[in-house]
């Protein structure tokens, strides 16, 4: 019977631990620990993934060309450029990745940042490319070179290649 016993109360406390309990690392931001379901933040909301909280300030499409005349990048259809403030609220710095930020279609179509358009989109290319420290943030753009008749409808924001990712809707 004492096996049993032990055996409960481990397990009980296996789940309570990955579920969270106890956890007082709550905040209002879409994404934050303590959300029970995963929400959809909009254009100006802050929205947490990881170790960055995301905000995106705007979004412009029909851009045909990014960068100078003898430097830049043409788009293959059309450019979509997504202005983001990222802030790391963890503890130790955390390199953004555009590599890592995927845009959607209406219709599920995945596209994936042209980080070599982004060079030419961002004034200080080296926004995007240190490390961020702990309490700082930056802000750049992140580019999606899409179709002509494509309008994106959502982001899904990342702070690394391997995080869930939190949902930004555009429209």
């Amino acid at each position: 019977m004492r096996k049993t016993t032990s055996f409960t109360l481990i397990a009980t406390a296996l789940v309570a631990l990955g579920c969270g309990a106890g956890s007082t690392d709550s905040t209002d931001a879409v994404g934050a620990k303590g959300d029970d379901k995963p929400k959809t933040a909009t254009i100006g909301q802050p929205a947490r993934d990881g170790k960055f909280e995301f905000t995106v300030k705007s979004s412009k499409c029909g851009v045909a060309k990014v960068g100078n005349d003898p430097l830049g990048a043409k788009a293959q259809g059309q450019f979509c450029l997504v202005t983001i403030n990222v802030k790391n609220i963890g503890k130790e710095a955390q390199m953004f990745d555009g590599s890592s930020q995927k845009a959607y279609a209406a219709d599920g179509t995945e596209y994936s940042a042209d980080n070599g358009a982004a060079i030419y989109a961002n004034k200080n290319a080296e926004t995007f490319l240190n490390d961020i420290n702990p309490g700082n943030q930056v802000s750049g753009v992140v580019v999606f070179d899409i179709p002509k008749n494509v309008k994106l409808t959502k982001l899904e924001l990342h702070d690394s290649p391997f995080s869930g990712g939190v949902t930004v809707a555009l429209s």
